[in-house]
């Protein structure tokens, strides 16, 4: 039977080492799940992985998106299922990791059918928004969809947009797709989720922030400022240094800032695993008990 192991936990608690000593015990390739990793333009604040671990074992879905691209997680789900069909023809195993939940769903579960929006659509949903506001696009979705209403996080943009995207688009409420039912897939998926105690998560991820400083995050940055506009930086490390870059804030308080919502981040993603029973959890540090663990399920 062929098995994807899946490699999960919130940022900063230390899957990258753990996920190249895994495929390479198992001898397979890594199929990344992080949505920002995948754009080639964000390599220090997406904590991409380096050459150096590129080469160490062959990655998929790193790097191959301009930030002009649009990307979803239905598209994700195509093409990451795509090229798992190609892995197993070579390898029984293949590791799946990051922190995306949708995109860790999208392949596990499968996401539901939702109508790919059309260009025009999407252009007329992002004019309203600039010009109207959240506001004004929430009060929409609550007459055109009540129910999804009820439970979006209504501070999202992109969620309110893609919702009133498709309503627009389809003549049907957002929620009629939300099926959620869980896809059968040809292979055998484990589980194996890493977490931290909070305070020790919390002072890896105020680390790594700066190290990416010292890494030339502020550059990178200042790189892609011409795009900052699209939903590809609308991502935490980005847009609290385009703050500091409009003179709105201090160098300082936008990377506490960096730090304050990689925390809050993490947090979200411990809330979506923990919902999933079939995790196998770990310490990170418990690699030789990790490994073993990853032979019985061979």
């Amino acid at each position: 039977m062929k098995t994807l192991f899946v490699l999960i936990g919130p940022t900063g608690v230390g899957k990258t080492e753990l996920s190249l000593s895994i495929a390479e015990m198992l001898g397979c390739d890594i199929v990344s799940a992080d949505s920002r990793q995948m754009y080639a333009d964000l390599k220090i604040g997406t904590a991409a992985p380096t050459s150096k671990e590129l080469a160490r074992v062959r990655h998929h879905f790193v790097g191959q998106l301009a930030l002009t691209d649009y990307y979803s997680a239905a598209r994700y789900e195509e093409e990451a299922m795509e090229c798992l069909s190609k892995l197993f023809t070579q390898n029984d195993y293949a590791l799946l990791t990051g922190g995306s939940m949708m995109y860790v769903d999208a392949v596990c579960k499968g996401i539901d059918d939702i109508p790919t929006v059309d260009t025009e659509t999407r252009s007329f949903m992002m004019e309203r928004y600039e010009k109207e506001g959240l506001e004004t696009l929430c009060a929409e979705l609550r007459l055109l969809d009540p129910e999804y209403y009820r439970t979006v996080d209504l501070k999202n943009p992109k969620r309110v947009i893609h919702a009133l995207e498709i309503c627009h688009m389809t003549g049907r409420t957002y929620t009629s797709y939300r099926t959620q039912t869980c896809k059968e897939r040809p292979f055998r998926i484990v589980k194996i989720g890493l977490r931290r105690e909070r305070e020790e998560l919390y002072e890896r991820i105020n680390r790594r922030v700066e190290v990416m400083m010292e890494q030339g995050l502020l550059e990178e940055v200042k790189s892609v400022l011409p795009y900052r506009h699209l939903n590809s930086l609308n991502t935490v490390g980005y847009k609290e240094l385009f703050m500091y870059l409009d003179g709105e804030w201090t160098l300082d308080f936008a990377i506490e800032k960096i730090k304050q919502n990689s925390r809050i981040y993490s947090r979200k993603q411990m809330t979506w695993f923990k919902r999933d029973t079939e995790i196998h959890w770990f310490h990170p540090d418990e690699t030789e008990r990790i490994i073993h663990f990853v032979e019985t399920q061979k």
